[in-house]
């Protein structure tokens, strides 16, 4: 196990933020932590990255290098008036780099970023932005990596890209790599492992595709002719333009695909709607 967190808690006065939260994460997987905002996601991670101290529990990273973890909290800390080069000689110059051209060159390739751009990073998307921190997060080489809420403010190509760089670090490079979202559809998207955090406590943990199938009770199904579908008087639905959404569980999927493809119905997309309120629930499971 590369990065370990366990039983963390973490108060402010009368107020506690974490309580005997435990976390891990292995080489080369993606962990995700989903959590409403205030649900103790940032203080946590402060924690992980040593910003903060908590209150009782232990962080154990294995040391593998100059650098034991990276990572971005809240959003990229870049100077916005230097462009890409110049940002990295700065964060370089700080954690005893001493770069060329071709190290840059090779910290811009690797997170994606095009080497011709040479204006002041303020001009950049927020992808980009994304991108830069990550890059910079990454000096050293350090093996565990974590971003706090990466998705957020995204647009869609954005986000496809970033979560692209993400899991191709995971896999390429075996780094362990814990993201935080409020956004569940990206996490499940991205990471293996999830961990539910609500009021400062972890209330649900488990593989992504266990966790989602545990708490989804409607897809949404967009197609066509589904409204004149035999097969669909057999549940329970709802009309949307067209699209349906239908109330069933994951192991029902199989079956109802198959009474819509004989019926020569075309399915464009199956998406899970996750049962928000069952998810967070404290109830043990």
């Amino acid at each position: 196990m590369i990065l370990e967190g366990l039983n963390l808690s973490k108060s402010y006065g009368d107020f506690k933020v974490l309580q005997d939260v435990s976390i891990h994460c292995k080489p080369g997987e993606v962990c995700g932590l989903v959590g409403a905002n205030g649900a103790g996601k940032t203080t946590l991670f402060k924690i992980l990255l040593g910003l903060i101290t908590p209150d009782s529990g232990t962080v154990h990273i294995e040391k593998t290098g100059n650098k034991t973890i990276g990572g971005i909290i809240e959003k990229p800390a870049l100077y916005e008036y230097l462009n890409a080069y110049d940002n990295l000689k700065v964060f370089c110059r700080i954690q005893g780099i001493r770069p060329d051209q071709a190290f840059m060159e090779e910290c811009l390739e690797r997170v994606g970023l095009p080497l011709d751009r040479k204006d002041a990073v303020k001009n950049f998307s927020l992808g980009m932005k994304q991108r830069l921190g990550i890059a910079i997060a990454l000096l050293n080489d350090p093996k565990c990596l974590i971003l706090d809420e990466p998705f957020s403010g995204l647009d869609p190509m954005g986000t496809e890209r970033l979560r692209d760089l993400i899991l191709g670090l995971a896999r390429e490079h075996g780094l362990a790599i814990i993201i935080s979202s409020h956004i569940l559809d990206e996490l499940s998207r991205t990471c293996q492992r999830l961990y539910v955090i609500s009021k400062g406590k972890i209330v649900k943990e488990g593989m992504s595709n266990e966790l989602i199938a545990k708490h989804t009770e409607h897809f949404k199904l967009c197609g066509e002719g589904l409204d004149s579908s035999v097969t669909l008087k057999n549940y329970s639905v709802q009309f949307i333009g067209n699209c349906v959404r239908v109330k069933i569980d994951y192991s029902g999927i199989p079956e109802l695909l198959k009474g819509l493809s004989s019926e020569n119905i075309k399915i464009h997309s199956c998406i899970p709607e996750l049962d928000m309120v069952k998810l967070f629930d404290f109830a043990p499971q």
